[in-house]
């Protein structure tokens, strides 16, 4: 039986992904670690991320989720770290390599949720449970953290709306979503469709293979050539490194800081923190690390431990595959030129001196950065 979530629940995270995995089961780790295993001795905790073209996985992620699973479990604990380089395959071979190590609890951040399924299955086998973090994988799942993804795309939405106000009826805007394979994207399009639909026309959208933004270059080209550059009157990109390539098309195409188009991000990567500061990128929206990835480490370690999970997880999510996976959610916040300031030194973000090289001195200057 399933004990009810002691802490406070915010509410059932649903998620509607169009995925076909193994049949549909509840996370036994509602309650606890169902195999009632109490792990004695260093553990050791298994991480596999899913790229390193974005910034944040490198710089942020796996630094914050090795200090708080050590912090936790002991300077000892041992951690195993793969990246997977935006490579599914790789990733599900890392999997079962951290399944052959025999380790204590896995987090994943999954390159393909459907594909890494079979590989969450195998670690259930072997009694590894397996968290998932930032995207939720699918298989047999015993726990998962993420930020608000809806809410992610309504932000990127709201923020292009305001800064388009009656210019919204002047054009178009392109859209720029993720990779279908990411069952994040699915979320913050939704999420922004929600907010501009019936409020801007969109000329061109597309879905972005495996978020590379030479991919996003080449598709805000085609859509310059298809709609015309005097007709396009914002962007909205779902994250940094997609804005990157959209703006280097937009100034191939002739537009200059002085009137790009307003572009639309996620992540707050130090490039964009940067474009935004000169005036090339609209926004982003940063996503607190600290509490996201200490919400992984933390059910890592219990699960790891045999402990119950009742005083971490806020709330359940249902994958299409396994029902009531006990959650934690974070909440995104926008991020703009005037929002920069206020975030500068703090963990998870970056320091002055990061931010403010000698390109970018004067606008960290007026942007009272120093």
């Amino acid at each position: 039986m399933h004990a009810a979530l002691r802490g406070i629940v915010f509410g059932t995270v649903t998620l509607s992904l169009a995925l076909t995995t193994a049949a549909c089961g509840s996370a036994d780790q509602a309650d606890g670690n169902d195999s009632g295993k109490e792990k004695e001795g260093p553990l050791t905790i298994g991480l596999l991320l899913p790229e390193n073209q974005t910034a944040r996985y490198e710089r942020f992620d796996k630094p914050l989720l090795e200090k708080k699973i050590k912090e936790l479990a002991g300077k000892d604990t041992r951690i195993l770290y793969s990246n997977a380089k935006q490579d599914a395959n790789l990733q599900q071979q890392q999997a079962e390599t951290m399944v052959t190590k025999k380790v204590d609890a896995l987090i994943v951040d999954a390159v393909d949720a459907k594909s890494i399924a079979s590989s969450v299955k195998k670690a259930d086998d072997a009694d590894i449970p397996v968290v998932a973090y930032d995207r939720l994988a699918e298989g047999p799942i015993k726990a998962y953290t993420s930020v608000d993804n809806p809410r992610v795309g309504k932000i990127q939405a709201e923020s292009l709306l305001k800064e388009l106000g009656d210019k919204a009826d002047d054009g178009k805007i392109v859209m720029m979503n993720g990779s279908v394979t990411d069952p994040n994207a699915k979320m913050y399009k939704e999420g922004a469709h929600s907010v501009l639909d019936g409020k801007v026309k969109v000329g061109k959208e597309y879905d972005t293979k495996e978020w590379k933004p030479e991919n996003a270059n080449g598709n805000m080209k085609g859509a310059l050539s298809s709609l015309g550059k005097k007709n396009i009157v914002g962007v909205y990109s779902a994250n940094d490194g997609m804005a990157g390539g959209i703006i280097t098309a937009l100034k191939g195409a002739g537009f200059t800081k002085d009137n790009m188009p307003p572009v639309t991000g996620q992540d707050a990567e130090l490039n964009a923190v940067q474009r935004i500061l000169s005036g090339e990128q609209f926004m982003s929206v940063y996503k607190p690390y600290v509490p996201e990835t200490s919400a992984a480490a933390e059910f890592a370690v219990a699960l790891a431990k045999g402990e119950k999970l009742d005083d971490i997880a806020t709330s359940t999510s249902d994958s299409s595959s396994q029902k009531e996976i006990p959650t934690k959610i974070v909440t995104p916040l926008p991020l703009t030129k005037d929002d920069i300031k206020k975030y500068v030194g703090k963990s998870g973000f970056f320091t002055a001196k990061e931010i403010c090289t000698s390109k970018f001195k004067k606008a960290c200057d007026e942007a009272g950065i120093k």
